[in-house]
């Protein structure tokens, strides 16, 4: 392209998105989405937001290591710089070609994030960037490189100039800038500083080789001894404050043969897998894990079915109730803290918001219990990916100095997701059934945003990464640290790469180098409808693999029942009221008690009931102990009867009530004869049962009819309660409708306030709306609908919104305008009343 055809170069930010195409305006707006919070009116409103502090910061927190050392590097070099002069700060004088290659790509993201501009001739970085990048005492850059000759010598008297000047072997000048200019000169002559350097003494070199890759900054005395003085008298070392020197950022850069950084980045980190294991192995051992975890949240459940722990004043769970849980579980706390913060996020549990507030299960719980055992994970791994809560924090202190309790305020951590994502995204990048190093994954995601990590002393982008490993091999998205089918289903992910030629190593030692120095694109989260049918295929995969329901028992003499497997969900239900859980494991053992008999026929069972289920669901013959327990608990089940006076006691057998009220048990029950076979209570039916029940006897309620009670164990449930939702980083991706409003409001609003006016009525681009009488604007309507003409005018909308619009005059009459709106590319009908004025175009306006 000749001179002459090449667009003019933009003179501002604003110019440079003006130029861009659709595409490439819809780029910035995805990755920068607060930039559109709320829509711009016009591009240079879109250009100044873009160059706001905090949307500055937030776009750098989000670029990789390399396109971060990139912009680094514009803010140390000149301001513009040319392409040639940023290729020689990233790859040096030796030319590194893995930079070379590299670059243009860093230079373009860097770009499209809208923060540099310019021609490869003219590479500006935006202003805020570069104050927040550029070095400065209180904030040292990364490079490693203090301030230019010009600003450290910003405040030097003209006369000391002059003496470092003459001192460098160069000629003196008859000004201050023109000196500094031929020092700046010299330093950055390769040729000119080699000899210089090469005539200072040894142990002056060996001063500026301890400075040269940073800290810039040493310390001296009011007498620097002659090492220091031969460097303070050639300028090589410049003082800043009173016992402070210097090594500016031109002989630094000679030092390091052009480089700003010591180590370029160019390439991500290798992602290694320590150990590869047979696909099947790994989907088996995390259908297991999944099969585990779903049963650890069904018992979390249970034991709170009537009621869980109290709900702190504050918020959350009490330490104690988290131990507590954690013992339920068998589990450590930390292990207990993320199950009950996964049934949460699930929608699982929530607290009642009665007077006396406490945790329960939730009517949802209900419905998750009757989905297949797979629907049932999916719903659990689709709620952990996608919520900001982070059971990992919990015990921790906040910003407060306050403990951070389970289901309690302040885990949210906004970067959770992603993080959750990017991690899960690594694994399916290697090869099918490679469980990839820890140190590798942490290493690849601090290359990938590196800022924050690095800013950060307890780097939480590190924490939630090892966070989201443990919990994914826990919900069995991971089996043996290698991502699951079904794992890989879940992403949306392709089938995983073939290994490489060496074949597949197998033993825990050994490791599989996965190169990406080719970076194929990152998976992208999925919105939610994606989600929905990766989550439905994972299940699919799921489902074969999870074992079978048994609808059996082995009965034993010694009173219990072997569970060799998982139970169908009503012989599992029932055993569980009949008998308690002794231990649990591959195979579970029930133990049958007097206890959890009286239990079974509490809740309506008759002893021929349990007989019945005992021996339709035994592989083996029911026990004669059994059977003598069931009998011998039923006899005495109901001899007693309790019903409200407040409360009364009768039976038949006088003998048994002299027995209570001798009894010094039965002192709190506040009991006295009434008849030979009936005592009053002064307690309420339930007290007087359970009193009972704790002196050894059997008691039965009855109703005001005589007839016996009985009571059912009603789980306690919350009223309908919404799963929590999370809490987003920073404003959500824009759709593609959205977008394409957005941006056809913002090029709508650039032509309005760029389009060429008429002098005499208000300049383009000032941001103000053209005002005339009504007259005149009915008028000037008027005439443009005979001539044809467009029209500038100002409109403010039924909200109060005003804008600016270039229309074409159709009809006007009844009060209303009908004009071909060029800014919206429409017939739109507007009230004459809400237009603030009018203006003619300039003839030329395009």
């Amino acid at each position: 392209m000749s001179t002459e055809d090449r667009p003019p170069a933009p003179r501002s930010l604003a110019e440079a998105l003006r130029a861009r195409g659709d595409a490439a305006l819809g780029a910035l707006l995805r990755s920068r989405p607060d930039l559109i919070t709320p829509v711009p009116t016009d591009l240079t409103q879109l250009a100044t937001r873009a160059g706001t502090r905090a949307s500055v910061v937030r776009a750098l927190e989000r670029l990789d290591r390399f396109a971060l050392q990139t912009a680094e590097a514009l803010a140390v070099a000149a301001e513009p710089a040319s392409y040639g002069e940023l290729l020689g700060l990233m790859a040096g004088d030796d030319a590194d070609p893995v930079v070379v290659t590299a670059l243009p790509h860093a230079l373009d993201l860097l770009r499209e994030q809208a923060l540099v501009w310019g021609d490869d001739d003219r590479l500006r970085l935006v202003r805020t960037a570069r104050e927040l990048l550029a070095p400065s005492p209180q904030h040292p850059s990364p490079t490693g490189l203090g301030p230019t000759v010009q600003e450290a010598t910003a405040g030097m008297s003209p006369g000391r100039i002059q003496e470092i000047v003459t001192a460098a072997g160069l000629a003196s000048t008859h000004d201050s800038v023109s000196a500094v200019t031929a020092l700046a000169g010299l330093f950055t002559d390769r040729a000119r500083m080699a000899a210089l350097l090469a005539a200072a003494p040894a142990d002056s070199v060996e001063v500026l080789e301890r400075l040269t890759w940073g800290p810039p900054y040493g310390q001296v005395t009011h007498d620097p001894a002659p090492r220091l003085r031969w460097l303070l008298d050639r300028g090589l070392l410049l003082p800043t404050a009173p016992g402070t020197v210097v090594l500016p950022r031109e002989v630094a850069l000679h030092l390091r043969r052009g480089l700003a950084h010591r180590t370029p980045e160019p390439v991500p980190p290798v992602v290694e897998a320590a150990a590869v294991h047979r696909p099947q192995v790994v989907d088996s051992a995390a259908a297991g894990q999944a099969y585990t975890a779903l049963a650890t949240v069904e018992e979390l459940l249970k034991d709170w079915d009537e009621g869980g722990p109290a709900v702190l004043r504050a918020g959350g769970l009490s330490v104690r109730d988290l131990k507590r849980t954690a013992v339920a579980l068998d589990v450590p706390e930390p292990t207990a803290a993320f199950w009950v913060e996964l049934a949460y996020a699930a929608g699982l549990i929530a607290s009642d918001g009665e007077a006396d507030e406490r945790y329960a299960a939730t009517p949802a719980y209900d419905e998750w219990l009757e989905q297949p055992p797979a629907e049932r994970w999916s719903r659990l791994v689709t709620a952990w990916l996608a919520a900001t809560r982070t059971a990992g924090l919990v015990g921790g202190r906040d910003a407060k100095d306050r403990t951070l309790s389970a289901l309690g305020p302040g885990l949210d951590r906004s970067a959770a997701p992603e993080v959750r994502h990017r991690v899960l995204a690594l694994l399916a990048g290697l090869p099918e059934g490679a469980a990839p190093a820890a140190a590798s994954v942490l290493a690849r995601l601090r290359w990938e945003r590196p800022l924050r990590g690095d800013r950060r002393e307890d780097d939480l982008r590190g924490r939630l990464a090892e966070w989201a490993l443990s919990e994914a091999e826990q919900l069995g998205v991971t089996g043996r640290g290698a991502l699951s089918a079904q794992g890989r289903a879940l992403l949306g992910a392709p089938a995983a790469p073939a290994p490489g030629p060496a074949g597949e190593p197998s033993g825990p030692g050994d490791k599989l180098p996965v190169h990406h120095h080719h970076r194929p694109a990152p998976l992208a989260p999925l919105s939610p409808a994606e989600q929905a049918v990766a989550s439905a295929a994972a299940a699919r995969l799921l489902a074969p693999l999870l074992p079978e329901p048994l609808d059996h028992v082995l009965l034993q003499a010694d009173l219990t029942a072997v569970a060799p497997g998982p139970l169908r969900r009503p012989l599992a239900d029932m055993l569980g009221v009949l008998a308690d859980v002794e231990s649990k494991g591959g195979a579970t053992v029930y133990r049958f008690t007097p206890g959890s008999v009286r239990r079974a026929l509490d809740a309506g069972q008759a002893a021929s009931d349990l007989h019945a289920f005992l021996a339709a669901h035994s592989r083996t013959p029911v026990p004669q102990p059994l059977a003598y327990l069931i009998d011998d608990v039923a006899r005495r089940h109901g001899h007693l009867r309790v019903g409200a006076a407040s409360a009364y006691v009768r039976c038949d057998d006088d003998a048994v009530l002299s027995e209570i009220l001798a009894d010094k048990r039965a002192a709190g029950l506040g009991l006295r004869r009434l008849a030979p076979t009936v005592l009053a209570a002064q307690t309420d039916p339930s007290g007087l049962l359970e009193g009972l029940r704790a002196m050894g006897f059997a008691p039965a309620a009855e109703s005001a009819e005589g007839d016996v009670l009985i009571t059912r164990a009603l789980a306690r449930r919350t009223p309908p309660r919404a799963a929590p939702e999370p809490v987003p980083d920073g404003p959500p991706v824009p759709d593609d409708t959205l977008l394409a409003a957005a941006l056809r409001a913002i090029r709508a609003g650039d032509l309005a306030s760029t389009t060429p006016r008429k002098p005499g009525t208000a300049p383009a681009g000032n941001g103000e709306l053209p005002r005339t009488g009504a007259a005149e604007t009915l008028a000037t309507m008027q005439a443009a609908v005979l001539t044809g003409e467009s029209l500038w005018i100002g409109y403010v909308n039924a909200e109060g919104a005003a804008s600016q619009r270039v229309i074409a005059p159709v009809r006007v009459e009844g009060g209303f305008v009908t004009a071909y709106d060029h800014t919206a590319d429409e017939v739109r009908t507007y009230p004459l009343h809400r237009i603030t004025g009018v203006a003619e175009l300039a003839d030329d306006a395009g």
